[in-house]
């Protein structure tokens, strides 16, 4: 199967007849949902069914379900603890692989292929987009958390993606606003922010997303954007053969890079397997109207392994008791 190198997003419930047109193009192999597109469990299912039969090759459909506050689906899912809150129990490790099993056990019973999860920034207590999204300030907690985590992502059926590598949580500044800089050495990095991200890869991560963030004493270029971060560091150094996406290049972080057209081609050529275009139809438009996309076919290979595996439909899923142990769990958490 061939999975194309740009994710997009939609603007409302239902499929527009312009979103089934871009569905259709060469270029698109991804959609991102968001909470504009949901109303119902009903109205997902639907949506979600229309998105399969619109596109003409494969499509993986994906969504940022963390908990806490960015959790785009809330009525009649789980209400999922910020996973910051899973650390301060006695059972934190049980914790963990309870709320990734919850949550891509929900998700995958929608016919979602993956939740952008987990978060492996550490929680400096200095940027508030991170926060209570990061599992911990330890970086060797966050590792151990973060192993549980998988697993119980993975017996759900779902692939997972490590973000925002190589580090978010050191920065006040919010990428989705402002072009955030971090002035520290290589060295204080590696001995703290990539342990996550080269613990998880020796486990077998499936993807990674880098940040909109410039580690300005390393490279003059965003995370996202940087053939230093994405080929040296992420394939050569850390042996990463898994997927590459990029963070929204509509966010502010992304726009040292120029516009849109060259956003995307920067992206792709420093090392990206997909790029996500999300909140901006005419950025959209413009992508596929004029960026060169050039994608190898080990990157569609690469693509194709975030497909959900098998899954219990939603009304199956909700009569088991395991569902409701974990939903319990996560409820006192929460």
């Amino acid at each position: 199967m061939h999975i194309a190198p740009l994710m997009l997003d939609l603007d409302g419930i239902e499929l527009s007849e312009e979103e089934k047109e871009l569905l259709q193009h060469p270029l698109t192999g991804g959609v991102i949902l968001f909470t504009r597109n949901y109303e119902s469990v009903e109205q997902l299912n639907q949506l979600v069914k229309a998105i399969r039969a619109t596109t003409n090759t494969g499509i993986l459909i994906s969504v940022d379900h963390e908990g806490g506050r960015v959790q785009r689906f809330r009525k009649e899912f789980t209400e999922l603890p910020a996973i910051a809150k899973l650390s301060e129990n006695d059972h934190s490790e049980k914790s963990s692989y309870q709320h990734g099993w919850l949550m891509a056990a929900e998700v995958r019973a929608m016919d979602i292929d993956f939740s952008f999860a987990p978060v492996l920034d550490i929680n400096y207590g200095v940027s508030e987009v991170i926060g209570d999204r990061a599992f911990n300030q330890d970086p060797q907690v966050i590792s151990h958390l973060a192993t549980e985590y998988i697993k119980g992502m993975r017996d759900a059926g779902m692939a997972s993606t490590g973000k925002h590598f190589p580090g978010h949580g050191a920065v006040t500044e919010d990428s989705h606003h402002e072009i955030p800089r971090d002035s520290r050495p290589r060295t204080e990095i590696w001995q703290a922010d990539i342990i996550p991200f080269a613990e998880l890869i020796k486990q077998g991560l499936d993807a990674v997303m880098p940040a909109h963030v410039i580690y300005s004493e390393i490279d003059d270029k965003p995370a996202g954007f940087s053939p230093y971060w994405l080929q040296t560091v992420l394939r050569k150094e850390l042996n990463f053969d898994g997927v590459i996406f990029s963070d929204d290049l509509t966010m502010e972080g992304a726009s040292v890079m120029g516009g849109f057209t060259e956003r995307a081609e920067a992206a792709m050529h420093a090392g990206c397997d997909m790029v996500l275009v999300c909140n901006n139809r005419q950025g959209v438009i413009e992508v596929i109207d004029k960026a060169k996309l050039e994608q190898s076919e080990k990157s569609s290979q690469r693509l194709t392994r975030m497909i959900g595996k098998s899954h219990m439909n939603r009304s199956a899923l909700l009569d088991t008791k395991r569902w409701a142990e974990a939903v319990d769990e996560m409820s006192a958490l929460a």
